[in-house]
């Protein structure tokens, strides 16, 4: 393209500047070729004529377009030049306070000098995964290429950080491998990544210092190679050191520091552990106080040291190691305070007992006079003897520093090698990423041998560093297939043979340092003679004879070779050294160790393992003085030598590039220096691969990118449907030049320039469309202006004249109403006056005559109540005396007829007793038989005597009872007539005496009212006129209050609203952080659980190795030993001997949080255990008590207990007896051996049969009558107290006596009453017990038959179980049978607590006493057992030999066995049962193995749940604890392990969850609470648990349900990850909205919908997907809600922080098309109607952000209004959008930076958090709402698909 097409009017190019370096300007006329002057104006507007080079005719360089301004590639700006790099770097770092800029393969970095939060653990998660071109620039990026690369391609990579000192190369390191140690961990749990990073505060202490361009400068280089294992985890590190700068040991210049470690010991010098080392302040030693800045500004060096100490010990140096380093390094500093004394010009000497030389020795372990003698002589050797030489005060004192410096540089050795040691793994490493720090080029005003050695290490990486940058150039167009010529770039290998070749510069000073007189000034000649005028790199100053100058790739540089020999040599005195080596300190020895066996034992080489383990394969083999000679190499040689290694490292590896430039000298933060960037850019190698690339074609486009962006430029005819030939055809005629673009493959490359052409043809026609697009709408516009003011003016006139006539009308009202208003005023007043006169009048009147009416209606009343009162009082004195004679008789007659009935009863115990002599007449057992029947027909006749008895008393008792009622009723209706007459008369006599007191009273008032009424009228009038007034004033008053109190309440009530929603609020946030905080601590477990079962896994593969013919257990056995984790107290007991045979490998671990729950209810139940035992002792005192209170006493029930004592011990001996005889009877049946007697069908047979049930029966009876004796003795002797023993008739005599001696009416009126009630009692009690006992009787044989047909039914059934299952069958039919007793009573007590705590007490007797009975019956029941076992082998014996002789009739008539027919079920109980050893079955069938979809899609939801549900009430039914917690514990762990194997399923995990929930609903909805019992039918509520309470179970599930969540979460957030940033910013829902900018090197992801890219309707799919799954697993709606509202939190956390970390996304068009976007999630949520789920509130940041993208940003109202609206975004959001605000197209502006100040100003009082991105990892607080089912448990029916045919309905 010619120049005059590009050079035209208005076109910007960059001129030199000497101050600036390069200006920008405009041109005011077209260039033409043969001009020789631009004309020019500068920014400022002045005009330039600038003059063409005659020589050269080169124009100046053209400026981008303001689009291209600030990319993140400096290869994407279309003109690639060092001006427009240079303003781009200094745009994003003063505007955008952008730090990192790519430039091609390299990271540009910018020192801000101030902290900024773009290092955190959330920036490193964000850029974790992502590709280096779909985000900003940063180390984070870079670092993530590496690991990404090494595990992809499994090569090794290396990260090279160069530059200045202070350009930021140790912090960049440093955030890299933050960066590494954060994203892979550590293999093992030794937490490598921490020791790692541990390195760096050590090698900061002792390897960096203060410089006057930086506070913290490395004065050393190093190459860290971070090891991985095959998984890509951190095992391990290397480190390799370069170049230690020993000589700031011993000397600093102004304003600088030596070695941070010397100022950190100073500063801790305090400490006791330091006392030793005999230290002070750093300014008074000689090594730390010459550069005169001791301290750095923000800088503690004790809490440094403290960092370091901790870092040392993180690393494994002991304590010991530890002091010892410090020894050495305090005795470093005093031995540079040692002072020598010249003798003569020749010799020198040290004072004696010098302090600093003593202090030295004392802590080196040394000799003082061998050591002083050898600080001042040295010893020579010749061929022939050795004699020792004094030196001078100068070389003593070289000597010293030389000393100093070499301890130093062998400590700092010895520390890497330590580390190195720590972080050295066991582990086969895989392979390594290693970060290089190195020092960049350097020249100053004076350079010696370090800046030598530094640049020429800079001249090796640059070398390699082209080569890569061509390397990867022409890979790129091979690639794209497309023809190149060789690009011709800076080679810079001559000047690497200059310093390293034969000859070169190291060589000759190495052969100068042989010589014997050898120095820098025959060095120089020798360089001289050698490349002088015969090297074009190498050159001679004019006016100097001791440097040389260099032409480095960079920069010219001058060296003097004053110290170049010396430096190379690094001489040491070997008696020094040997002295050192002798000393006492074990530590100081070991430094010296290396110098016959390290190669590079200086500083100036690598001091840990130098070379790579690669290059010590072939291990050298020495010779006889190999060593000294090895001793004996310079420090160039060695420099030399560790660099090929550190190159051939490189070479190996994929190397990343990190640039760090310093903006300026003064450490000023974010000002930018453009003299010395540009100098650091052009010594670093940022212009070269700008000009490689500036060389072919810098520009690269995709043709879909291409026809995107160019649209514009086309015609509708150009476009074809394939994309590729439309670009070409369009390029052809856009561009004439076929040269100036080629293309590729896949891409369009241009050459420089071409790119900035076509933005210019797109702003022209983007302007010619604006132009006339504003002239339309400025038309439309005025002309819609216009008529709305004619349409104004018209309305404005109709109003006023309307105004003028509603005033006329309003006047004429107004008067009209004056004469009225006049009118009634006047009448209002007159009327007013006469109504208060006669108002007056009548209440004087009225209060006068009601007076007088009432005195005399209390005379006539007074009368009437005396007559009332003398009526009573003659009544009550005559009843009194007639009931107290009948009382009396009545007492003598219940006294009497009570002797006459313990008569009779005492006759009827006799009777009783006489029983006894039936039964020893009859000895055989039929006379037994007979006997007993008589029995039973004698108690029968007993029976009627006594119910006839009964019947007789009970008439009697009634016709007393009835009586005693009649006259009870008429003495308590006398005794209160007679109390009420009483307290009448006394209240008359009182209100008499106040009648007449107010009659006296009255009389005087009456006077006083008579003199006082005259005055009343006369003060009346005043009174009403003052009172008006007052009214009137009061009423202003009021108003004027109660509008004060409207508003103070207004304000009150808004004030307390406020309040109350901020106190809402602030309660509501501290729940959720509540929740939050727990649900974390439960992830936390859930993790640490997982991470527990894993590494039992481990150890059981490591452990458990197969051997040859092991056979494997079963897989449901081995199930259902993981599954069980806990059982109760007694089944722990009774499987001790069992468990303790299993191996340890088979114990699980329980669960914790149900176990610690388990733990407390033991510890509750355990204290209430010890309450009630407490309460018992108390009990039994009280029974002792009142038992020998009643002993004192004559008993009058003692004959009854002494007859129940005897029959209890009558039947138990006839109970013994007829065991007795049922076992003899036994034993004679199984002697008898004949079949004919003892077959089934022999008459012999059967009567013996009848009688074996009928004794039986009678044990049973016996039974149950000891136990009914038993507990009725207990329930007396504990009534019998001494309240209730009112029938001793001492108690009696006593209350006679009293009445007696008193003779008052009251008392004997009591004691008749206590008699009458006592006597009831008596007559009722005993009314009761014969009653009880009849019906006692009666239930005891219906009862004893009911269970006498079960117990059959149960021996049929257990005769039919194995051996081992009898016993538990029995047990568990005992079990529920006392459950059911206990139940019937707590509800019989339930409303007494008294009687049921009475009830407990003589329980735990009861259960005492028939403990011991037990273990006496158990005896029996075994041999009975035994014998009938016998008996039925026996029986069946004899049943198989009979039917052969019987006939079918006979089988028909006689049958042989029982047989069960069960009942047809009719209701169901909503229960499922199942046996114990079906319980794995169960949940493997209905948790391990259940496939969700087909559950899902075929079942009802939550069936699952209801099943269990289902088991665990029929198991709380049986009230068998172990079986529910057995159940309940199986489903826990059962869920638990298939989510640990599916947990990545979102099916799998959301099938669950919604289980989880409803089983939870179930135990709440079912549990009998009545909070949950409100929404239940009544069908419902019966099926409530009764046995159990299974709240902590709740608890367990609830949190079992909150890791469901989580790991749904999870499952949802990988799921979405890649689809958001794609389908929220990248993809354009609107097409044509927002244009493609070009790129560089790194190509981001195309925003053009490609095949395989997410756009918003695959997150909108996925989302339906997502929810249609929840509901058909029927999810409870809260719980979707929260689901949803936690998914669209993720996806406006992605977004928002991929738009704070991507400049390229920051436009007005993706605002646009981001709030397009979330649109259509709002129209999501209406459509499933989820609008109130708090999902639309958590984009509300996103939302923002993409208002804040497309509001107005210029004027002051703009910014009140961005801070207003931008509530939901951080201040450093907001200022970070702001900042990354960048124009698509030209006619958009950038944002200003005041304007970006003003935002900051105005928002520096909003208390917000200082994090730039948002959690996206956070997690709501879940609750799960309590939702009841109104699906019936009776209606579900199990399908036969799950396969549990083996539980059944209840």
């Amino acid at each position: 393209m010619a120049a005059s097409e590009l050079y035209t009017k208005f076109a910007r190019v960059w001129i030199p500047d000497p101050e600036e370096v390069w200006k920008s300007a405009e041109l005011l006329k077209d260039y033409k070729p043969g001009d020789k002057v631009l004309l020019l104006q500068l920014e400022d507007g002045k005009d330039l004529e600038y003059r063409l080079d005659p020589k050269t005719k080169e124009l100046p360089h053209l400026r981008n377009p303001d689009i291209l301004v600030g990319e993140n590639d400096l290869t994407a700006l279309s003109y690639l030049h060092e001006p427009a790099v240079l303003h781009n770097l200094r745009v994003r770092f003063i505007d955008s306070k952008l730090i990192y800029t790519y430039c091609g393969i390299v990271l540009v970095a910018i020192n801000p000098y101030e902290q900024l939060p773009i290092y955190g653990e959330d920036i490193i998660n964000a850029y974790s995964g992502q590709n280096m071109g779909d985000m900003d620039p940063h180390i984070f990026a870079v670092a993530e290429e590496a690991y990404k690369q090494m595990a992809r391609d499994e090569r090794n990579q290396s990260i090279i950080v160069s530059g200045e000192s202070g350009a930021g190369k140790t912090v960049s390191a440093k955030y890299a491998m933050r960066y590494f140690a954060t994203v892979s961990g550590s293999a093992s749990e030794a937490n490598v990544e921490e020791k790692v990073l541990a390195s760096n505060p050590i090698m900061e202490s002792i390897g960096n210092a203060k410089t006057t361009r930086n506070d913290n400068s490395s004065r050393f280089g190093k190459y860290i190679e971070i090891g991985f294992d095959k998984r890509y985890r951190i095992i391990g590190a290397n480190m390799r050191t370069y170049l230690l700068e020993k000589s700031r040991v011993v000397f600093q210049a102004e304003e600088e520091r030596n070695y941070h470690i010397f100022y950190q010991l100073c500063a801790s010098a305090d400490l006791s552990e330091f006392k030793v080392l005999r230290l002070g302040d750093a300014n008074n030693f000689h090594y730390t106080n010459q550069g005169g800045s001791p301290v750095i500004e923000g800088v503690d060096d004790a809490k440094e040291m403290a960092h370091t100490r901790q870092a040392c010990t993180l690393l494994g140096i002991s304590e010991s190691h530890q002091m010892g380093i410090f020894r050495i390094l305090a005795g470093i500093l005093h031995l540079g305070n040692v002072v020598f004394m010249s003798r003569d010009s020749d010799s020198c000497t040290i004072p004696p007992k010098h302090e600093p030389l003593s202090i030295f020795c004392d802590l080196m372990g040394v000799d003082f006079e061998e050591l002083c003698h050898w600080l001042c002589h040295r010893k020579l050797a010749t061929a022939t003897e050795t004699y020792i030489k004094p030196i001078s005060k100068l070389q003593a004192t070289n000597a010293r520093d030389a000393l100093a410096k070499h301890i130093y540089a062998k400590l700092f050795n010895w520390i890497v090698d330590h580390v190195n040691q720590a972080l050295h793994s066991a582990v086969k490493q895989h392979s390594f990423i290693g970060v290089l720090d190195i020092y960049g080029f350097e020249t100053f005003e004076i350079n010696s041998f370090e800046q030598f050695c530094i640049n020429y290490a800079n001249e090796k990486l640059q070398q390699q560093f082209n080569m890569h940058v061509f390397k990867l150039e022409q890979e790129e167009y091979m690639k794209e297939q497309i023809p190149w010529t060789l690009i011709d770039f800076y080679d810079n290998q001559p000047c690497i043979n200059l310093i390293e070749s034969k000859l070169g510069i190291l060589d000759l000073l190495d052969e100068e340092c042989k010589m014997p007189k050898g120095t820098d000034d025959t060095w120089a000649q020798k360089l001289y003679n050698t490349h002088l005028n015969k090297c074009a790199l190498f050159e001679k100053p004019r006016l100097s004879n001791k440097a040389f100058i260099i032409q480095h790739f960079a920069d010219k540089v001058e060296y003097q070779c004053e110290g170049f020999l010396e430096k190379n040599k690094d001489t040491v005195f070997e008696e020094q050294i040997k002295v050192l080596k002798s000393s006492k300190f074990k530590m100081l020895p070991e430094l010296f160790q290396d110098d016959e066996k390290v190669i590079s034992p200086t500083s100036a080489t690598s001091s840990g393992r130098t070379p790579l383990t690669r290059t010590l394969s072939k291990p050298t083999k020495g010779r006889p003085g190999q060593t000294a000679k090895e001793h004996k190499k310079t420090v160039g040689h060695q420099f030399r030598n560790s660099l090929h290694l550190l190159m051939e490292t490189l070479n190996a590896t994929t190397p990343h590039y990190v640039r760090c430039i310093k903006p300026n000298d003064f450490k000023f933060p974010f000002t930018f220096d453009e003299k010395r960037a540009v100098q650091q850019l052009r010594a670093c190698g940022v212009l070269e691969t700008i000009r490689i690339s500036a060389a072919g074609f810098p520009s690269r486009w995709t043709y879909q990118e291409f026809f995107s962006r160019y649209r514009v430029l086309m015609k509708q005819k150009d476009v074809l449907s394939d994309r590729k030939q439309t670009c070409k055809n369009v390029l052809e005629k856009l561009i004439v030049d076929k040269d100036k673009y080629q293309f590729g493959k896949t891409k369009i490359f241009f050459r420089a320039g071409q790119v900035a052409y076509l933005e210019k043809l797109r702003a022209d026609k983007l302007r010619a469309a604006c132009i006339r697009i504003q002239k339309t709408i400025r038309g439309w516009l005025l002309r819609k202006k216009y008529l709305r003011m004619r349409k104004a003016a018209i309305t404005v006139q109709r109003y006023v004249r309307g105004h003028q006539a509603r005033c006329y009308a309003k006047f004429l009202r107004r008067t009209k109403a004056a004469t009225i208003i006049q009118k009634y005023w006047r009448m209002y007043v007159a009327r007013r006056r006469y109504k208060i006169t006669r108002t007056a009048t009548i209440v004087l009147q009225s209060y006068l005559r009601g007076y007088l009416a009432r005195n005399r209606y209390h005379k006539i009343l007074r009368e009437h109540k005396a007559v009332i009162i003398q009526k009573w009082v003659r009544g009550w004195l005559a009843r009194t005396y007639y009931k107290r004679s009948i009382h009396a008789i009545i007492y003598l007659q219940c006294c009497f007829r009570r002797m006459m009935a313990k008569r009779e009863l005492k006759k009827l115990k006799i009777e009783a007793r006489s029983v006894e002599r039936y039964k020893k007449l009859h000895i055989g057992m039929e006379n037994k038989i007979m006997q007993l029947q008589r029995k039973v027909d004698e108690q029968n006749k007993d029976y009627k005597c006594l119910m006839e008895k009964l019947t007789n008393l009970e008439g009697i008792y009634n016709s007393e009872t009835e009586k005693l009622r009649s006259d009870l009723e008429r003495l308590q209706l006398s005794e209160e007539e007679a109390k009420i007459a009483t307290g009448r008369v006394l209240s008359l006599q009182e209100e008499i005496a106040k009648l007449r007191k107010d009659l006296e009273q009255t009389q005087s008032e009456k006077k006083s009212i008579e003199e006082h009424a005259d005055r009343y009228k006369q003060e009346t009038e005043q009174l009403v006129s003052n009172l008006k007034e007052e009214n009137t004033l009061l009423k202003q008053e009021k108003e004027a209050l109660n509008h004060r109190i409207v508003e103070q309440a207004k304000e009150m009530t808004e004030t307390m609203e406020k309040k109350l929603v901020e106190e809402t609020k602030q309660l509501e946030l501290d729940l959720n952080d509540e929740r939050l905080r727990y649900q974390n601590l439960l992830n936390e477990f859930s993790r640490l659980e997982e991470r527990y079962d894993d590494l039992k896994e481990e150890m059981t593969l490591m452990v458990n190795v197969p051997k040859p013919g092991h056979k494997r257990t079963d897989s449901t056995h081995s199930s259902n030993e993981s599954e069980y984790t806990f059982s109760s107290e007694i089944a722990e007991t009774e499987d001790i001997p069992s468990r303790t045979e299993e191996p340890s490998e088979k114990k699980v671990p329980l669960d914790m949080s149900l176990f610690l729950k388990l733990q407390k209810r033991v510890t509750e139940l355990e204290q209430e255990k010890q309450v009630m035992q407490d309460e018992l002792d108390r009990k039994e005192e009280q029974v002792l008590r009142s038992k020998a209170k009643e002993e004192e006493r004559p008993q009058i029930r003692g004959a009854e207990l002494e007859y129940e004592s005897l029959k209890r011990q009558e039947l138990e001996s006839e109970n013994k007896k007829l065991k007795n005889e049922l076992n003899e009877l036994r034993k004679a049946l199984s002697e008898k051996s004949a079949p004919e007697v003892t077959a089934p069908g022999a008459p012999a047979y059967r009567v013996l049969m009848e009688q074996l049930t009928s004794v039986s029966e009678e044990l049973d009876v016996r039974k149950e009558e000891v136990l009914i004796l038993r507990s009725q003795l207990v329930s007396q002797k504990e009534a019998i107290q001494p309240k209730n023993t009112m029938t001793d008739s001492t108690i009696l005599l006593e209350d006679v006596q009293k009445m007696k001696d008193k003779g008052e009416i009251a008392q004997a009126y009591i004691g008749l009453k206590e008699t009458n009630r006592l006597l009831e009692s008596q007559l009722q009690s005993q009314k009761r017990s014969h009653e009880n006992e009849a019906e006692a009787l009666r239930g005891e044989i219906q009862s004893l038959k009911e269970e006498n047909n079960r117990q059959q039914q149960l021996l049929a059934q257990n005769l039919q179980l194995p051996p081992e299952a009898r016993i538990e069958a029995s047990l568990q039919h005992e079990i529920t049978r006392l459950t059911n007793e206990n139940l019937y009573f707590e509800e019989l007590y339930a409303d007494d607590p008294k009687k049921y705590q009475s009830y407990r007490i003589s329980l735990y007797k009861r259960m005492i006493d028939l403990m011991e009975q037990l273990e006496k019956q158990d005896k029996t029941v075994r041999k009975l057992k035994k014998q009938l076992k016998v008996f039925a082998k026996k029986i069946g014996e004899l049943e198989v030999g009979q039917m052969e002789n019987i006939s079918p009739g006979q089988i028909i008539d006689e049958p042989i066995r029982p047989v069960n027919i069960p009942r047809k079920e009719k209701d169901f109980q909503g229960m499922l049962e199942y046996k114990k050893e079906d319980e794995q079955k169960l949940v493997k069938n209905l948790i391990l193995e259940l496939k969700p979809r087909g559950v899902a899609v075929n079942l009802i939801p939550g069936l699952p749940a209801y099943i269990l549900f289902m088991c665990v009430r029929h198991a709380d039914y049986l009230n068998d604890d172990q079986k529910v917690r057995s159940l309940l514990t199986s489903t826990i762990n059962s869920i638990k392990k298939v989510l640990k194997k599916r947990g990545d399923d979102f099916e799998t995990v959301s099938f669950w969850l919604s289980n989880t929930c409803r089983f939870l609903h179930c135990l709440k909805q079912y549990s009998g609470e009545e909070g949950f019992m409100k929404h239940n039918t009544s069908r419902q509520n019966e099926h409530c648990l009764t046995n159990f309470d299974l709240a902590e179970y709740r608890q367990v599930l609830s949190d079992l349900a909150i890791q469901i969540y989580q790991q749904l979460v999870r499952v949802l957030e990988n799921i979405l990850q890649p689809m958001i940033v794609s389908g929220m910013l990248e993809h354009e829902t609107i097409q044509g909205v927002s244009g493609v900018k070009p790129t560089g090197l790194r190509k981001r992801t195309s925003s053009i919908a490609d095949e395989g890219t997410y756009t918003l309707d695959s997150i909108l799919r996925q989302l339906n997907s997502f929810h249609s799954v929840m509901c058909q697993h029927g999810m409870d709606p809260e719980l979707i809600k929260q689901v949803v509202k936690q998914m669209f939190y993720i996806v406006g956390a992605v977004t928002l922080n991929n738009l704070l970390l991507r400049k390229d996304m920051c436009s007005w068009s993706k605002g646009m098309q981001i709030r397009y976007n979330v649109s259509q999630l709002e129209e999501w949520l209406r459509d499933k109607n989820l609008m109130n789920s708090g999902a639309k509130e958590t984009l509300e940041p996103l939302i923002q952000a993409a208002q804040l993208l497309q509001v107005k940003k210029k004027t002051d109202d703009d910014a009140e209004a961005i801070c207003s609206m931008c509530n939901a975004l951080t201040t450093a959001q907001i200022v970070k959008v702001l900042n990354l605000y960048t124009p698509v197209n030209e006619f958009e502006e950038r944002v200003s930076v005041s304007f970006i100040r003003t935002i900051q100003m105005r928002l520096r009082d909003r208390k917000d958090s200082p994090q730039l991105l948002m959690d996206a990892k956070h997690i709501f607080p879940v609750t799960f709402p309590f939702n009841p089912s109104s699906l019936a448990l009776e209606t579900i029916q199990i399908p036969a698909s799950l396969g549990l045919g083996f539980i059944s309905r209840v």
